[in-house]
C-alpha cells in the first residue's frame, strides 16, 4: 500500500489546465453547450470517531480540551464547504466524554450538532450499539442525515438501515455505501441477540454490482479500520478495496489513526483520529464525458488539524444547555481519597506508570471487581493514557478518568492453564528487551487497553523472553504455585470476556477448552464497572478510600545499566531525546532509547 496524497493546489491547477485545453482546442462545442459544466471539483468532508466531543471540553477530566471537537470541525466545514460538497460521518458518535448522559433526550447533542452542520450521511459505529438496539433506533430517528448500515438485520429480517443511497450534485450521481465492522457481535453480543450481522465485503459487492452503472462516483463509508480484526475476513477496508476496486474513495474509521490518503488496490482510503482531532478534506476531479456522464480523473486528500480552528460560536450556543449539564454532572462528589494519588507520576511522559509497575490505581479497580463477584482473581486494564485519581475530593469525573469505558462486570470459571495462556497473551504487549536498550518498548500492534494486570496471584513478566514464555513464578498469595488444574473464579469486564475469553480468538484456538461464563453484568442494578467503583467508595468504604498497592507483579529481564536508564530519562525530560509516537495514538512507543542514543550527551 502506498501513500496517496496530492495537494489541493496541484489538483486545482490541473483542473484549470484541463478546462483551458478544452476551450483552446475547441473540443465538441456542441457537447460543452449541452452538458454544462465540463469539470467539477466534488469535495467530501469526512469525520468519524468523535466520541461525544461536541465542545472543546473533556468532561471526564473536567477541563478545556481543544485538540478537537465537533464545534471546531463546524468552523472548518463552514470555511471550506461549497455547493459541491458532501459532509459525511463514519460513526462512533454518541459514546464517550459523558455523552451517555443524553441518551434519553429528545435529541442527543452529537446528533443536534450534526443536524446543525448539515451532514449528508451518517454510518453508526460499533459504539452506537453499546446501549441496546432501541436506543440506537431512537438516535437514528433524530438524524436529518441519511443513515446507512447495510449489514445489520433484525430478528424479522429487516435491515437496520439502507445499505446505500444516491445523492446528486448538479447532475453528478454519487453512490454512497455504508457498513459497520462485523465484530460488533463480539463486543455487544447481548444487545444484538436475535440480530444478524453479515460480512460487509459481501454486502458491498452486491450493492456495487447493483448500482455501479447508475452512478458516476462511488464512495464507501465504513466503520472499519484498514486491517482485519481478530482475523475476521472482511472486517478491514483493505479486504473491501481488494474485492470492490470500483470504489473511488473509502472513508475508513474505528482505528483512530490519521491516514491523509493511501491507495489500496487503486482505491483512495482515508481515516481520522479520534475525538474530532482531524477532518478529512477529499477532492475528486470529475470530467464530463461525450455521453454526458462523468468520470473521476483525479483525486486528492489531506487531514485537517482541528486544533487550528476555533469553535463555531453558533454551534456552541446551540449546545450550551448540554455543556452545562455535563459540567455539573462531572463535579458531583462521590467521596474522598486520602494519603496520596492513586498512581505515581510517569517516569517517562508517554509511558503511563501503571503500564510498567503495580499501582494503587489498577489495584483499586481489581479490588472492586473481586468484591462484587467474590472472585479469587481479577484482571483489568488502563482505559486512558491519562488515568489518575488525585488526593482529595473524588468527583464523578474522577471515576470516568480512571475507568473511561462503559464496560460491565463478568464472572467466569477458569483453570490455571487458561490463566497462564491469558497472562502470556497480555504480556505480549511488551517488545522483547534487547541488550543496549535503556527504556522499555511496546508492541506497536497492541493497544494499551489490551494489557491487563492481575490481582489474586503473584507473578513476574520477563521481557527478555519472547512472547509466550514471559510469565514467571506464578503463585497464589500464600506462595503455592498455580497448577494447570487449579479451578477458580475470575472477574473481568464484558469486553475482555466476549472478545477473548469466551470464544476462539487470540488466546484460545478453535477446539480448545475455554473459560465458562458464570454471570454477566454482575450487579447490573447498580450499573457498569464505573458505577460499581462509586458504589464501593460510598457504601463499602463509607466515602473514604486510601491508595494501597501490594506489588504482586513486576517486570524483569530489562537488564540495563541503572545510570544509563536515569540518563535517558533525564534527556527525554529535557527534550534532547524523544520517543517516537506511533500512528495509532492508542499504542505506546515501539522503539527503545539505547546506549548508542545517549552516548553523544
Amino acid at each position: 500500500m502506498k501513500e496517496y496524497k496530492i495537494s489541493r493546489r496541484t489538483f486545482m491547477r490541473a483542473a484549470g489546465v484541463t478546462a483551458t485545453a478544452a476551450t483552446i482546442t475547441g473540443l465538441a462545442p456542441s457537447a460543452s453547450a449541452c452538458f454544462w459544466p465540463f469539470n467539477m471539483d466534488l469535495q467530501i468532508l469526512a469525520s468519524s470517531d468523535t466520541h461525544g466531543k461536541f465542545d472543546p471540553w473533556d468532561y471526564a477530566a473536567n477541563k478545556a480540551e481543544s485538540s478537537g471537537s465537533v464545534a471546531q470541525q463546524a468552523t472548518a466545514i463552514k470555511q471550506l464547504r461549497t455547493a459541491d460538497t458532501l459532509v459525511i460521518d463514519a460513526g462512533d458518535t454518541i459514546q464517550g466524554n459523558s455523552a451517555q448522559l443524553f441518551l434519553n433526550d429528545d435529541v442527543h447533542p452529537m446528533i443536534a450538532a450534526q443536524n446543525a452542520i448539515g451532514y449528508d450521511v451518517w454510518v453508526p459505529g460499533n459504539h452506537e450499539y453499546n446501549y441496546g438496539m432501541d436506543t440506537l433506533k431512537k438516535v437514528m430517528s433524530q438524524q436529518k442525515a441519511k443513515v446507512l448500515t447495510g449489514n445489520v438485520y433484525g430478528p424479522d429480517g429487516a435491515a437496520l438501515a439502507d445499505g446505500y443511497t444516491i445523492i446528486q450534485k448538479k447532475d453528478v450521481k454519487i453512490g454512497l455505501i455504508g457498513m459497520v465492522t462485523p465484530n460488533i457481535t463480539r463486543w455487544d453480543a447481548v444487545n444484538l441477540s436475535g440480530w444478524t450481522v453479515t460480512n460487509p465485503v459481501d454486502e458491498c459487492r452486491k450493492i456495487v454490482d447493483q448500482i455501479k452503472d447508475k452512478v458516476d462516483v462511488l464512495i464507501g463509508v465504513m466503520h472499519m479500520d484498514t486491517e482485519n480484526e481478530y482475523g475476521v475476513a472482511g472486517s478491514g477496508v483493505t479486504d473491501l478495496a481488494n474485492a470492490c476496486p470500483e470504489f473511488d474513495v473509502i472513508i475508513a474509521a474505528h482505528g483512530h489513526k490519521e491516514i491523509p490518503g493511501q491507495e489500496i488496490n487503486g482505491v483512495l482510503v482515508i481515516e481520522n483520529k479520534s475525538a474530532g482531532a482531524t477532518l478529512s478534506d477529499i477532492h475528486l476531479k470529475l470530467q464530463r464525458q461525450w455521453d454526458g456522464s462523468w468520470k473521476v480523473v483525479g483525486r486528492s486528500s489531506e487531514s485537517l488539524q482541528i486544533k487550528n480552528y476555533e469553535a463555531d460560536p453558533e454551534l456552541v450556543a446551540l449546545l450550551a444547555p448540554y455543556d452545562e449539564r455535563a459540567k455539573a454532572d462531572a463535579v458531583i462528589p462521590i467521596g474522598e481519597l486520602r494519603g496520596g494519588n492513586m498512581a505515581p507520576d510517569n517516569e517517562i511522559e508517554n509511558i503511563p506508570s501503571p503500564m510498567v509497575m503495580d499501582t494503587a490505581l489498577l489495584d483499586f479497580i481489581n479490588e472492586v471487581q473481586m468484591y462484587y463477584t467474590g472472585a479469587q482473581v481479577s484482571a483489568t486494564a488502563l482505559t486512558s493514557m491519562t488515568s489518575q485519581m488525585k488526593e482529595g475530593t473524588i468527583r464523578k469525573c474522577d471515576l470516568t478518568s480512571i475507568y473511561t469505558y462503559e464496560n460491565t462486570l463478568y464472572k467466569l470459571q477458569m483453570n490455571g492453564a487458561q490463566l497462564r495462556d491469558y497472562m502470556e497473551w497480555s504480556a505480549a504487549f511488551f517488545k522483547t528487551w534487547q541488550p543496549g536498550d535503556v527504556t522499555i518498548a511496546f508492541d506497536p500492534s497492541t493497544r494499551y487497553y489490551l494489557y491487563d494486570t492481575f490481582e489474586g496471584v503473584n507473578y513476574e513478566i520477563d521481557i527478555s523472553q519472547e512472547p509466550g514464555n514471559r510469565i514467571k513464578n506464578l503463585t497464589w498469595p500464600d506462595g503455592r504455585p498455580v497448577q494447570d488444574s487449579d479451578s477458580f473464579v475470575i472477574a473481568v469486564n464484558n469486553y475482555r470476556a466476549t472478545t477473548q475469553l469466551l470464544m476462539a480468538a487470540d488466546i484460545f484456538a478453535p477446539g480448545d477448552a475455554m473459560p465458562q461464563l458464570l454471570e454477566m453484568d454482575v450487579r447490573g442494578d447498580v450499573g457498569g464497572i464505573r458505577e460499581l467503583l462509586g458504589e464501593y467508595i460510598q457504601t463499602v468504604k463509607g466515602g473514604v478510600i486510601e491508595p494501597h498497592v501490594n506489588n504482586n507483579w513486576k517486570i524483569l529481564g530489562n537488564n540495563w545499566n541503572a545510570a544509563s536508564h536515569d540518563k535517558a530519562v533525564t534527556l527525554l525530560r529535557e527534550g534532547k531525546l524523544t520517543l517516537s509516537e506511533n500512528q495509532d495514538t492508542r499504542t505506546l512507543p515501539a522503539t527503545a532509547i539505547t546506549e548508542t542514543d545517549i552516548a553523544p550527551f
